[in-house]
């Protein structure tokens, strides 16, 4: 039985699909959420329980620029594992904001937490490494 390596960064770019996958699913929730109270677009208020489950969608696409630019740089100049590993973290942080939020906007601060946890810890790597790189390259 042959082995195949796996290709660079295949983890990352899993991990990548993972959230965009989330965020889709984010999407088709507002959608529903538009029919069941009655928040005709472009509507975005009018109902509070709508307005939490369009809150989340809005939210995870401001964070998710920052998280995949992150995410890619903590491959490159790090490693596939530790950048999915913390991707990973990621996405659940951000599933559990999406359950807490919906309930009830306190609920909200766990996964808000556990999200922006690991956007640090990716941001902050990528740029130590890079800096790390950059010095001993004599830029």
């Amino acid at each position: 039985m042959p082995t195949h390596a796996l290709p660079t960064h295949a983890l990352v770019a899993i991990v990548t699909i993972l959230a965009l996958l989330v965020y889709i699913f984010m999407l088709m929730r507002v959608g529903r959420a538009r029919a069941k109270y009655d928040v005709p677009a472009p509507a975005i208020s009018g109902n509070e329980d709508f307005e939490r489950i369009f809150r989340v969608q809005a939210n995870t696409l401001e964070s998710l620029p920052v998280f995949l630019a992150v995410l890619w740089l903590s491959a490159v100049y790090w490693s596939d594992y530790i950048a999915a590993g913390l991707g990973l973290v990621w996405i659940i942080g951000r599933i559990l904001y999406m359950t807490g939020y919906s309930k009830a906007a306190a609920s909200r601060s766990t996964g808000f937490l556990i999200q922006a946890a690991a956007t640090m810890v990716l941001l902050v790597g990528a740029l130590i490494r890079v800096v790390w790189i950059a010095f001993q390259a004599g830029i």
